[in-house]
């Protein structure tokens, strides 16, 4: 399908009906009828308009969604059989790259290489996860007493799946390829801002033809579907990707049935920089760690630590080419970085800004909004940086998510790992270093379940991720993900059948 984006756009605008949800194999408008207008940050523009779903749409999902686990069937269908769907999606999907790259650059507005690169990582995590179903789960043991023991693994039942914004397509993707190739049934609620591309997703889904109610689609808002998906006694695990404060209250709501639940939540990564480190990589890598999908990544390298002999020369460099990055709308050719989500989250990262004005940190560069032109329309903040930081400063310790960047200085390996792991989170960081062997040993003090060295960003669908402290639970992607969608069953087998004599009497 060889659309253009401007194609995509005016479909999107032209069309007049409400875009519905998917519940129990039907596309469906909400109980009380309402919508929602959908933005494109880039010009403020309507684009389309979703319906917005409450407790009853979610109850209807949920109720589907077990319907289909345990009186349809769909707890005992093949491997195989749930492979070679997963296998369509991917073939569907990856026709249609271009289209679903669009959709996302529109609605969240993300570059359109970045768009593409997401979708082709979603093709290739459906691809993975159909190959990882077929594989075998499952233990056999050697024990005494003429008893053969095994372990078997089983799909864990209904799965509520929420998802942020800033990743519209591939983090739900990536979590409803688990769940479906462990035999799971999923609810799925995406960001209220950025539906669009995972409405498109369903309707491949629709084509594709999964049994009714496997998969569902509510709409709305985190306070009404969200809240449902994890107080509700039926759903079997929620998995979450989002901020750490509703991290918290959705951990405290599952508790009250105590419903297993995956959590991949904010970030304050660092990025350490030592003097030894190849110059022009580093400067780099700190760019693309911040400032890619304009910041907007729960992994962002937030934080950059320079060794202190490498200030007065790298600074200088990163803060010059920060004010030479193309700042735009995400489908014109050249441009490096987009406007962020929505208004109020642009708004969200103005005010830290400011808050790391009064807090006496040094503004390097960027700090405003940028209303030029056409520009003014749109949620565009320029690429930020901080200088003259302290550790206990708020844009040092709190998740901004934006493109703003905050430096600390460090003099010793020691210092580094301590002022790296002094937040309340624990997901990402890096090392940049030509001694290897220093590059492990900071490595290895960090408490963070992501990291590189020499690079910043790169991730892979067999490995997994998640983070440490309030950075969350669980593991999404990898075995590690598939796993968090089974449950683990023991079974013990008899081979001598005989009365075992433990009671003498009879």
């Amino acid at each position: 399908m060889n659309l253009t984006i401007n194609e995509v756009e005016s479909a999107l605008i032209s069309n007049d009906i409400t875009q519905k949800m998917y519940i129990n194999g039907e596309w469906t408008l909400s109980e009380g009828n309402q919508t929602r207008k959908i933005i494109n940050p880039a010009n403020s523009k309507v684009i389309g308009t979703v319906t917005e779903g409450t407790e009853v749409d979610a109850k209807k999902a949920i109720t589907a969604a077990r319907k289909a686990f345990y009186e349809d069937g769909w707890m005992n269908s093949r491997a195989r059989d749930r492979a070679e769907l997963l296998l369509q999606i991917s073939n569907k999907l990856e026709e249609r790259k271009e289209e679903f790259a669009y959709l996302d650059t529109l609605n969240n507005g993300k570059t359109l290489r970045e768009s593409i690169a997401d979708v082709e990582d979603a093709v290739n995590q459906l691809r993975y996860y159909a190959g990882l179903a077929t594989k075998p789960h499952g233990q056999t043991y050697d024990v005494p007493d003429d008893i053969q023991a095994m372990v078997v693994r089983e799909a864990i039942g209904v799965v509520g799946i929420i998802v942020p914004w800033n990743y519209p397509l591939v983090m739900a993707n990536q979590k409803i390829a688990a769940a479906l190739a462990a035999g799971c049934t999923v609810v799925v609620k995406p960001a209220q801002q950025t539906p669009l591309s995972l409405i498109r997703l369903f309707e491949i889904i629709d084509e594709v033809g999964f049994p009714s109610g496997v998969v569902n689609l509510v709409l709305g808002a985190g306070s009404k579907v969200g809240a449902e998906l994890v107080a509700n006694p039926d759903v079997d695990k929620i998995s979450f990707t989002g901020g750490t404060d509703t991290g918290i209250r959705l951990m405290k709501s599952a508790a009250d049935t105590v419903k297993n639940i995956s959590l991949e939540l904010g970030g304050k990564s660092p990025n350490i920089v030592f003097a030894d480190a190849e110059f022009d990589v580093a400067v780099d890598y700190a760019l693309y760690a911040i400032f890619a999908n304009q910041g907007q990544v729960c992994s962002a390298g937030s934080r950059l630590l320079l060794e202190e002999s490498l200030y007065d020369r790298f600074v200088p460099e990163l803060v010059k080419r920060a004010k030479m990055i193309k700042v735009g709308p995400g489908w014109m050719d050249g441009i490096e970085m987009g406007p962020l989500v929505s208004e109020d989250h642009m708004n969200t990262v103005l005010d830290y800004i400011e808050i790391g004005k009064n807090e006496g940190a040094t503004l390097l560069c960027g700090g405003n909004r940028i209303v030029e032109g056409e520009f003014g329309k749109g949620f565009f903040v320029e690429p930020t940086i901080f200088g003259n930081t302290k550790p206990d400063m708020r844009i040092v310790q709190e998740e901004i998510f934006g493109p703003v960047l905050v430096i600390q200085t460090f003099k010793t390996e020691e210092e580094a790992i301590e002022l790296a792991n002094g937040t309340d989170f624990g997901l990402a960081g890096a090392v940049f270093s030509q001694d290897g062997a220093k590059a492990q040993r900071v490595i290895r003090g960090l408490r963070a379940g992501i990291t590189w060295i020499n690079t910043y960003h790169p991730t892979f669908n067999e490995a997994p991720w998640g983070g440490y402290k309030q950075s969350g639970i669980g593991r999404d992607l990898g075995t590690y993900g598939f796993e968090e969608y089974l449950e683990t069953k023991q079974i013990n087998v008899n081979l001598k059948v005989e009365p075992s004599g433990f009671f003498e009497g009879k």
